[in-house]
């Protein structure tokens, strides 16, 4: 008896002694930091938002057609019902969650960037509640980082810096088409660029609108690359003449940095891949861009995650448009040279303080 009792005293102090070695080896693992925390909450703000503007669409989209050959169909069948119901729901102002804008996910998305908050967005002139506004977003970049950061989420500040407005930006039609992108893009503010939508917005939402456009389009997003900074907007008109026929001041923005988030392959003019690419953007509406970032483990690997770099967004003057409901192409070219004025004066203005040298030249073809 005495044997087994000594037996059992001597396996209990050897577990003991196993147990304070493991302890001390866990206690001796370096804990991460709250500079670590914060830098991967960044990290998966971004992922998040990445992944929802990149596969939520099509995998929702495929996930449904799956679901059409077993027994859950009735969740495709209703989801179904349920979009033709709300059908014109994006092209009416859409279906806008205030509380989606100060989610907190959108504080860790704007840190990922290092710029101090207040550099994040800047004015340089009030707006009054009393108009609508067209903002004129420059240039799009890759992902449209700066202006889905400012004119969307509430994490820069708008609506302390610009009292009375209420933002929203435009994006593809054919967003709007896809199941349960189509929801997340309306509670976020966004609408659909078409003449329906944004007349909606400025004729019969009240004033104290503005609705940002990022005029160059899928085409920009073609020459965008670091270090240059080319917008096409010579021949777009479009939103001057919207602009005219509903009294909406012209707005110049422009973010400095948009450019540095990712690396694109940019195929020369007249070659067969930019060809593909256009042809493929008339098409769909959108341009297929070979681009990549940095990648999930290491800023030194490669993935579709944007570079942490300084972006700012500026916002100019506003341009005083008159109401004609029938703008003739002389005045819709006036105005359109007021603007693109207004927007060059805006970039030279602030270059040099946001990462650009007195050389840099915008160019706009």
């Amino acid at each position: 008896m005495k044997t087994i009792i000594a037996a059992c005293s001597q396996n209990l102090s050897g577990s003991r002694a196993s147990l304070h070695a493991a302890l001390r080896t866990l206690l001796a693992v370096p804990w991460p930091s709250q500079r670590d925390v914060r830098a991967w909450l960044q990290l998966l703000a971004v992922l998040q938002w990445v992944l929802s503007f990149l596969l939520l669409g099509p995998v929702t989209l495929v996930l449904l057609v799956y679901l059409v050959f077993t027994r859950f169909w009735p969740i495709s069948a209703l989801y179904l019902a349920w979009v033709i119901f709300d059908w014109d729901t994006p092209e009416k102002g859409g279906r806008r969650l205030p509380c989606l804008r100060r989610w907190s996910v959108w504080r860790h998305f704007r840190d990922y960037f290092p710029v101090k908050v207040q550099n994040w967005l800047v004015k340089t002139h009030d707006l009054s509640p009393g108009h609508n506004y067209i903002i004129g977003s420059h240039p799009h970049g890759i992902l449209c980082v700066g202006a889905f950061c400012n004119f969307i989420t509430g994490s820069t500040g708008f609506s302390e810096l610009f009292p009375g407005i209420r933002p929203f930006l435009t994006t593809l039609a054919g967003n709007f088409r896809l199941p349960l992108f189509r929801e997340y893009l309306m509670s976020g503010g966004l609408c659909p660029v078409t003449r329906r939508a944004i007349g909606h917005l400025l004729s019969k939402n009240g004033t104290g609108n503005a609705v940002a456009i990022v005029i160059g389009g899928a085409a920009e997003s073609l020459s965008c690359s670091p270090g240059v900074t080319t917008l096409i907007l010579k021949n777009r008109k479009g939103f001057v003449r919207m602009a005219l026929q509903h009294g909406a001041f012209l707005v110049p923005s422009f973010s400095f940095g948009e450019n540095e988030l990712f690396r694109q392959v940019v195929f020369e003019e007249g070659s067969w891949m930019r060809a593909v690419q256009q042809r493929f953007q008339k098409m769909m509406g959108f341009a297929p861009c070979v681009f990549y970032g940095r990648g999930l483990t290491s800023v030194r690997s490669r993935g579709f995650l944007p570079y942490a770099r300084p972006i700012t967004t500026v916002v100019g003057e506003p341009v005083t448009v008159p109401k004609i409901e029938e703008p003739s192409s002389e005045v819709v070219d006036l105005y359109h040279g007021m603007y693109v004025r207004s927007l060059l004066k805006l970039f030279n203005d602030n270059k040099t303080k946001y990462g650009l040298s007195e050389g840099d030249e915008l160019r706009i073809v």
